[in-house]
């Protein structure tokens, strides 16, 4: 007999976490191991800004279910090779039913791709330019409502004024905010969530 138990039923006792996963298995997943962490690698920086770029207008579930078809489509988001991407691979990208087809986000990660190569090569890294917003320390916070957590920020309209400036596309400022979240430069996890507390711990070892 097949167990069709929602997956918090199956936990034992019930771990409390933000509303958003609900019940979906690969949500809850994303939610209990990678939202919120804080990460500094470069490159994993540059996929997680496209990634939300091309969720805009859509929900993030959609991207990631998708997610493994567009690391696939995109080289494993390497900028290097990104970056080099002629019109005929937009064209095979623009038929890849894996990932979302929209020419303008397709073109815009290719054109981040260069802008990410130029903050490399001429400083001062991606990585330092996006965590020095924040001083290099995650931004804890203490919402104890979905209600509560803003679109965007100061802080996310400076940091999308600065990616814009470089060349860096679909990175307007309410985009820039939910990267914000999920690489960890705000802990926005509900207090009431498990998570709240681990991400917080992982903010204060800081960037190794």
């Amino acid at each position: 007999m097949t167990d069709l138990t929602p997956a918090r039923m199956l936990e034992d006792p019930p771990v409390k976490r933000c509303a958003w996963p609900k019940e979906d298995p690969l949500y809850i997943a994303y939610h209990d191991e990678e939202w919120g962490v804080p990460e500094y690698g470069d490159r994993a920086l540059y996929e997680k800004l496209v990634l939300d770029g091309f969720q805009a207008g859509l929900s993030w579930i959609i991207i990631l279910r998708k997610r493994e078809n567009f690391r696939r489509a995109f080289d494993g988001f390497v900028p290097e090779k990104i970056a080099r991407y002629r019109p005929a691979k937009i064209e095979r990208l623009m038929a890849d039913a894996g990932i979302v087809r929209n020419r303008a986000k397709i073109e815009g990660a290719v054109l981040s791709a260069r802008a990410w190569l130029d903050v490399m090569e001429k400083g001062p890294g991606f990585s330092q330019l996006l965590w020095d917003f924040v001083d290099g320390r995650p931004k804890r916070n203490a919402y104890r409502s979905s209600k509560q957590v803003p679109a965007e920020t100061a802080i996310s309209r400076e940091m999308s004024k600065e990616l814009s400036s470089r060349g860096f596309k679909f990175c307007g400022p309410t985009i820039v905010y939910a990267f914000m979240q999920a690489v960890g430069m705000v802990n926005d996890h509900l207090v009431t969530c498990h998570r709240h507390a681990a991400c917080t711990a992982l903010g204060l070892e800081g960037r190794v």
